[in-house]
Order: C-alpha cells, then structure tokens, then sequence
C-alpha cells in the first residue's frame, strides 16, 4: 500500500476564484481519497478490479450526482464545485472518475432533466447514495463516434415496449442496477430507456484484456427481447440531442478531471527531480529537465483557466457545446503529454508501480477516445468557427 504524497499546485493562485464551500469540498474529497483510495489503487489496477468498496465513500462525499438537486439525494451543488470533485478523483485515476461521472452525468442527469417525478424519486435518491450504480448505453459495436446510425430499437407492444440490441464499451455495466440506454422506435426516432437489473433477457458480460482504465469495469448490455414497462422512458426529451447533452456534462467533468491527472504526474515528476541525484546533484538542477517541468506547469495553469472560465459559463446556463468540445481536447491531450514527460523524468522507475506516471498514461489513451475522440473534438470546433459540418 503506498503512500499518497500529493501537494497541490496553483501558479496562477486561482483558488482565490473559489468560494469557501468549494474549498471545502474538494479538501473534503482529497483527504478521503487520499485515506481510502490512493494506497489501493495500484493494487487494483495491477489486478483488473474496480475496487467496489469505494462506492459509499464515492456518494458520502457528494461525487454521484453533486449537482442534483437535494430533493432527489443530489448535493444540489454549482458546476465549479462538480468540476474540482472530478479533479480530485481523476487525480487518484481516471478509472474512478469515470464511474463517478457515468453516475453523475450520463445516468442521474437524464433522468434528472427527461424523466418523470415518479422516475425521479424512485432512482434519484439510490443513485446518489451509491447504493445502487448506474451506466449509460449509446455505443455499439459498429456506431461510435457516429451513434445516430445505431440499431438498438424498441417496439411497442401494447402495455409495454420490446428492446432489443446490444451497447459495447459500456463503463459500470457489469454491476450497474440501472442502465439509461437509447434506442430507435418504430419510426427511427431516438428515445431513453430505464432498463433496470433482473428484467428478463438483460445481460451484462464483462469486457477483459484491458490495457487503460483497469481499476473501472467495462462491459456489454444485451438486449434479446427485454420487456421494458412504458413508465421506464424517458418522456422529456428524444432525438440524438437527448444523449448528447448528457455528454456535454460528461465532457465537462472530464475537462477537469483530466486536469487532476496531469497534476498528479506534475507533483510526482516534481519531487522526484528534487531527490534523484544524479553527476553529483538532484537532476532538477538541469536545464533539460528545468523545461520539461516548467513546460508541464504553464500548460496546466493555462487549461486551469480555460476550465474555471467554462464552469462560470456553465454556471450561467451559456455554455455550448463547442466550448466544452474544446476543453475536453485540450485538457486531455495536455494531460496525455505531461504524464509522457514525467514518465521520462522518472527514468526506468517511470514504468513501475511505485510512481503514478504510466498508469495515468495508460488511462489517459482510453479517456482521449471515449465520449468523443481526439479528432472528432477538433472537427467539432472546425464546424463551430466555419459554420461548416466536415462531418457528411
């Protein structure tokens, strides 16, 4: 078990923009990940294993749903204050950000903004507690970056509908009570199903030989002929722009999660220069490697900016979709590059357990592609600056 050395670092001072309550949770969220998840992390990773006895830590400290409101077991809490807790989470690894953020973003956010009261007080509350989890099918195995062209459908069949399908990719799958999953009707129109645990026909195969993301569990949902109750759709929004803005809010976490990731690799590279002697002093003391770190702080207080400016503009309700586009590619490609950078600092100790370099390298490859890849992000702000789709 290892321990969690982390320091916080804050070039620009940018937590004199944070009020003291989102001080406060985030301080809240880091000295609990720090007691409970950092020194069982590596374990974990190294093993394949989500570590599910995080879950009720994960909701006690407001990560499943913070911004729900408090009625329905949300923390009700603003865009900003959601934003650090994914930092803080992402910086122990990507994988327990994920399955934070599915909850929040992909699964108690639909529900939350589409569905009914009834739907809503029958899930809201168990999801944000962590007593029951939650995941999110729009991937399928022929449609990624191109979920439109999905085949998932259902049919109505009187007094209920009939699904039938298969999603892929799927984060939490394999122990999730509850799945938001989309599909097409009978007209090709894209709607939200509830498709919950134990309904007959539901399956959830866990997906193996992951190389990124192992401390999450990843998986399949099967639909053959699942009878759905009509009250389990999601009444208040369909089309393709439904699960898209549950992806706006995803992104959004990721945005900042991806931050706390290339700030944990930062803060280790950084100590390690100042211990490893090397020609007679700490290799810090040169110059090549003096570039590196100074490199590695200007790009992450220059994605601190971009991203405290997004969660105002969230908070305001004016945030687009293309803005978030362009965090979420920035923040991660940062990322990706500094935890490279600082895997080379630490020389061969770089590719072992005891440093949290190569993991985060290692899940940062999963986190550039899923939820809108690398590229895709790009032609997103293309279509936005020219007015003109590269995407047909």
């Amino acid at each position: 078990m290892g321990t969690d050395r982390f320091e916080a670092h804050d070039y620009y001072l940018m937590d004199e923009f944070l009020t003291e309550e989102q001080i406060m949770i985030r301080s809240a969220a880091r000295d609990w990940l720090k007691q409970d998840v950092s020194p069982i992390i590596e374990e974990y990773y190294e093993k394949g294993e989500f570590p599910s006895q995080i879950v009720p830590g994960l909701g006690a400290i407001g990560a499943f749903g913070p911004y729900i409101p408090v009625e329905y077991g949300g923390a009700g809490l603003d865009q900003i204050s959601y934003g650090l807790l994914m930092q803080e989470l992402e910086r122990v690894d990507s994988g327990v950000r994920s399955t934070a953020s599915v909850q929040s973003s992909l699964v108690m956010y639909p529900i939350w903004k589409y569905g009914t009261e009834e739907q809503r007080q029958k899930f809201l509350p168990k999801l944000a507690s962590g007593e029951w989890l939650g995941c999110f099918g729009l991937t399928e195995p022929d449609y990624g970056s191109n979920p439109s062209g999905m085949i998932s459908n259902f049919t109505d069949q009187g007094d209920h509908y009939l699904l039938n399908g298969a999603k892929m990719w799927i984060s939490n799958a394999p122990f999730a009570q509850v799945a938001v999953v989309w599909a097409k009707d009978e007209s090709g129109r894209i709607h939200g199903l509830i498709v919950e645990r134990g309904m007959e026909g539901f399956s959830t195969p866990e997906m193996h030989g992951k190389h990124s993301l192992r401390a999450s569990s990843t998986g399949e949902l099967i639909f053959d002929n699942v009878k759905v109750p009509k009250e389990n759709l999601l009444p208040g929004k369909s089309g393709l722009g439904a699960p898209l803005s549950c992806l706006d809010s995803a992104r959004y976490g990721i945005a900042w999660g991806a931050i706390g990731a290339a700030l944990d690799c930062y803060d280790s590279a950084l100590r390690y220069s100042k211990e490893r002697i090397q020609f007679d002093k700490p290799i810090g003391g040169f110059q090549l490697i003096q570039k590196k770190l100074a490199e590695m702080i200007t790009e992450i207080t220059k994605a601190q900016l971009l991203t405290h400016r997004l969660g105002v503009l969230r908070n305001e309700g004016r945030a687009t979709t293309a803005q978030i586009s362009m965090a979420k590619r920035n923040n991660v490609d940062m990322a990706i590059n500094i935890a490279r950078e600082a895997r080379q600092i630490h020389g061969a100790m770089g590719i072992t357990g005891e440093y949290p370099c190569m993991r985060h390298m290692a899940n940062l490859e999963s986190v550039i592609t899923y939820e809108g890849t690398h590229d895709i992000h790009l032609l997103i702000t293309g279509a936005d600056v020219t007015g003109i789709s590269a995407f047909k």
